[in-house]
């Protein structure tokens, strides 16, 4: 999100063909790769989320 505010605020913006600057190219490329590695991550912290939680529920074995 920083990188994409950045692009358009400090970097010169971006138009339908692109960036306008090499560095607001740069700025988009981050912004873009930002994106599916971020998801990446929530998904992962989400499934240890789940796991963690599913092994610390007590079940009917563990109680005798």
């Amino acid at each position: 999100m920083l990188a994409a505010l950045l692009l358009e605020v400090a970097l010169g913006g971006f138009t339908r063909t692109g960036a306008h600057t090499n560095t607001g190219w740069f700025a988009l490329i981050v912004a873009l790769m930002c994106l599916p590695f971020g998801g990446l991550l929530l998904a992962l912290g989400i499934a240890k989320w789940l796991r963690t939680r599913r092994l610390k529920l007590p079940t009917e074995h563990s109680r005798l």
